[in-house]
């Protein structure tokens, strides 16, 4: 008869096997059937009748996928959440499927738990920790966070005792293994799709992701990301961060000072401190700003669960703090990419349609082959009608001028040879998260008002680590150097197809200006031009 062990060993192989089976199943379930509806069905004069089902498909999609996530857990989980996080641009009944699905995954037995500690930091629980909760008041995907309380003399040395624990799932090593598995294989797939392969290199965004989730999974490099996010923001008094207890973290172990306070999407809670959410909204859209455009070093997964609001007392210089948590996930962008991303920016404030079209030709999301004067005269359109509009302002739109407008940048998008460069994929995620959070504390805020002031203080060089003015005015020529020939071939082909449009100087250099009455910039503008090309192609 086979050992205990060998048993226990040969049942945790099927049901690893059987969970890879499950995640490729549901995948090529889900694939099948945007092929027909999406693309064989209007094929037969078929497409109101498919626009008219797609909410309540993907509602049932949304609900399938809920309950396999929430059996699986896992880098499955990882999905849902992001998912549930797009209230800006997903329908609300797709995400109101997906809520709490971090609270639906079950923790792992206290004993183990117990047993994955006292082997990784090599000391009993009783002498590691004075006092430690028998149930987690967490359970996510990875791992499993607790109440704890130092030793006393730890506690001395530190100047608090109150902590949390955070450990990793028993075997949680081989389930990412294996998600990992099924979802490079979904990449395959959809690598020999031509709508898809045409638009982005799939495998390589798997294996950035696969990247980042395998530094989840080690929590020193966790808690090395606090630390680097923390000194980024040490002059910063609207930032706040976990303490690293290193006496009690290890691999699978990390243990840090408790910041718990209000969840930031709590805005009853918010209300009873005092604290007004318009401006937690706009503090938070600052700082995530901040990161992405000066620090270059970004929180990747900064959901609701992972951001707290700590009230302030009244003698503070700030009336709340922005307490960030869990950096497993986080991003970096290089130099140059930091460098596109400003120029980017000053083009959207500045409503320069032509900038628009140029910086992502830069960042790579637009091809430099393409025929931009369509996209160009879309951008500007988008500008001049909906810069300004926050979410609510949108609902109360003609629904019929949105449908119309949406359908005419649709159709000039897919004639247009964009991608999605490797290396937006956190980028993306991060913003889009941000993006439902700040919709969520107020429907009337609009994010893009933090663009103009902030995009003030870098043409100011108030930013640290940005360029001065003969900086900028030395980029600003070797960009255009750069870009002339590209812009005289451009050109040519505008006169050969009949586009070409003149341009008043004097009125075009007014139109670039930065000014306060004509920098509202709406969410729109990021929907349409760039995360809702994400969304497009997966």
């Amino acid at each position: 008869m086979p050992s205990d062990s060998a048993l226990v060993t040969a049942q945790t192989s099927h049901s690893l096997k059987r969970r890879y089976r499950r995640i490729l199943t549901f995948a090529a379930i889900a694939l099948a059937q945007t092929w027909w509806f999406e693309l064989v069905l209007p094929k037969f004069g078929l497409k109101k009748q498919v626009a008219k089902s797609r909410t309540r498909r993907l509602q049932k999609l949304a609900r399938k996928f809920r309950v396999l996530a929430a059996d699986l857990g896992g880098l499955v989980i990882k999905a849902g959440q992001f998912l549930s996080a797009r209230i800006d641009v997903l329908p609300v009944e797709i995400t109101r499927e997906l809520e709490g699905l971090q609270d639906e995954v079950a923790p792992e037995p206290f004993e183990s738990v117990v047993e994955q500690i006292e082997q990784q930091l090599g000391l009993p629980l009783t002498m590691a920790f004075e006092e430690f909760a028998n149930e987690p008041i967490a359970a996510a995907s990875l791992g499993q966070a607790y109440r704890a309380r130092l030793s006393a003399g730890l506690a001395g040395d530190l100047g608090f005792a109150e902590v949390i624990v955070k450990v990793l799932r028993p075997g949680i090593d081989d389930v990412v293994a294996v998600d990992l598995k099924a979802i490079r294989k979904v990449g395959s797939w959809l690598s020999r799709i031509r709508l898809v392969n045409r638009r982005a290199d799939a495998p390589a965004l798997v294996e950035e992701f696969a990247f980042t989730c395998l530094q989840e999974i080690d929590y020193r490099v966790e808690a090395q990301h606090l630390e680097r996010f923390a000194a980024d923001f040490s002059d910063d008094p609207w930032v706040a961060t976990p303490t690293v207890i290193w006496e009690r973290s290890a691999r699978k172990v990390l243990t840090l000072s408790n910041v718990a306070a209000i969840k930031i999407s709590d805005v009853s809670a918010l209300e009873s401190a005092g604290i007004d959410s318009n401006q937690v909204a706009a503090e938070l859209a600052r700082v995530t700003f901040q990161q992405m455009f000066v620090t270059g070093f970004f929180h990747a997964d900064p959901h609701p669960g992972n951001i707290f609001v700590t009230p302030q007392v009244s003698s503070s210089a700030v009336p709340f703090t922005l307490t960030f948590i869990d950096f497993g996930m986080m991003g970096e962008v290089s130099e140059v990419l930091k460098q596109d991303l400003q120029t980017l920016l000053f083009a959207l404030v500045a409503r320069d349609a032509r900038g628009y079209v140029m910086a992502i030709q830069r960042l790579g999301v637009l091809l430099p082959t393409a025929d931009t004067v369509q996209l160009e005269r879309a951008v500007s359109a988008l500008f001049d009608r909906f810069a300004g509009l926050g979410v609510a302002d949108l609902t109360k739109t003609d629904p019929r001028e949105l449908r119309d407008f949406a359908i005419k940048f649709n159709e000039i998008l897919r004639t247009l040879p964009f991608q999605m460069p490797e290396n937006f994929l956190l980028l993306f995620r991060s913003i889009s998260l941000i993006s439902g959070v700040t919709s969520a504390l107020n429907r009337d805020f609009n994010m893009w008002d933090a663009v103009d002031p902030f995009a003030r203080t870098l043409l100011n060089g108030g930013a640290s680590r940005t360029f001065g003015a003969a900086g900028r005015q030395l980029l600003s020529t070797l960009t255009t150097l750069a870009s002339l020939p590209q812009r005289l071939d451009a050109l040519i082909s505008r006169v050969e197809n009949g586009d070409l449009v003149t341009r008043n100087p004097v009125l075009e250099q007014k139109v670039k200006s930065v000014s306060a009455s004509s920098t509202r910039l709406t969410i729109v503008i990021v929907l349409t031009a760039a995360v809702a090309l994400v969304l497009n192609l997966w």
